[in-house]
C-alpha cells in the first residue's frame, strides 16, 4: 500500500523530486562560487605578483632610494607590441650601467603609425624574475593607459632604482644584469567627454 501526497503522487515520488531539486541547487551554487572565486583570484593574485616580484613583477613605490652602494648593475630595455597594435615602440637606449641604489630616468617612445587614434596598455616585468622583488618604479607610463593620435610620437619615462636589498638575495647571487621589458596591448579608445556627457544628459532626461 502506498502513502499518496495531497497531489495524488506516491510520497517516495515526492521525496525524490525534493531530493533532486536539492542537488540541482546545490550544483548551481558550488558553480557559481567557483566562477566567483576565479575572478576573485584575479586581482589577488596580481597583488601578490605585486607584493613578492613573483613573475617578475616589479615595485611602485613613491621615495627614492636613501641607500647608494659602491657596487653596479646593469639594466637592459625591451620593448613588443602585441594584438595588432599599430605601434613603433622602442626604448630610447638599449641599456644602463648605474650603481645599485642610484635612481634613473630613462625612455621609451612610441609613435602610432596609423591614420586613426588609437590606445594601449603596456604589461611589464623584469629577467631574472626574482629580481622583481628588488626592482623599484618612481615614475612610469605603464601606471597609465597611453591614447596615440594619428601619427603621433610620444617619449615616455620611466623612474626607477634597484633596491640594495638585492645584494642579499642568495638566489641573485652573480646577477649583473637585469632585463625590463614591456609589451604594449590594444585596448578600446576611451568615449569622448562631451560623448559620456551627452549619454548621461539624454539618461537623466528619460528617467523625469
Amino acid at each position: 500500500m502506498s502513502i499518496e501526497t495531497d497531489h495524488g503522487a506516491p510520497a517516495s515520488v515526492t521525496k525524490r523530486k525534493v531530493s533532486d531539486r536539492t542537488i540541482a541547487i546545490s550544483c548551481l551554487a558550488f558553480f557559481f562560487g567557483m566562477v566567483g572565486m576565479a575572478f576573485a583570484a584575479v586581482p589577488l593574485y596580481a597583488m601578490f605578483c605585486q607584493v613578492t616580484g613573483y613573475g617578475g613583477t616589479t615595485q611602485r613605490v613613491e621615495q627614492m632610494s636613501d641607500t647608494i652602494l659602491d657596487k653596479t648593475i646593469t639594466v637592459r630595455f625591451d620593448a613588443n607590441t602585441s594584438g595588432g597594435l599599430p605601434w613603433d615602440f622602442r626604448p630610447m637606449q638599449r641599456d644602463v650601467t648605474m650603481k645599485i641604489g642610484e635612481t634613473k630616468l630613462i625612455k621609451y617612445e612610441a609613435r602610432n603609425i596609423t591614420s586613426q587614434p588609437t590606445s594601449g596598455r603596456a604589461l611589464f616585468n623584469v629577467t631574472p624574475m626574482a629580481a622583481g622583488a628588488y626592482f623599484n618604479k618612481v615614475e612610469c607610463f605603464c601606471f597609465t593607459d597611453t591614447v596615440l593620435k594619428p601619427g603621433e610620437d610620444l617619449e615616455m619615462p620611466v623612474v626607477f632604482f634597484v633596491d640594495p636589498e638585492i645584494v642579499n638575495a642568495p638566489e641573485l647571487k652573480g646577477v649583473n644584469t637585469i632585463t625590463l621589458s614591456y609589451t604594449f596591448f590594444p585596448i578600446p579608445m576611451p568615449a569622448p567627454v562631451a560623448a559620456s556627457a551627452e549619454v548621461n544628459k539624454t539618461t537623466t532626461s528619460g528617467q523625469l
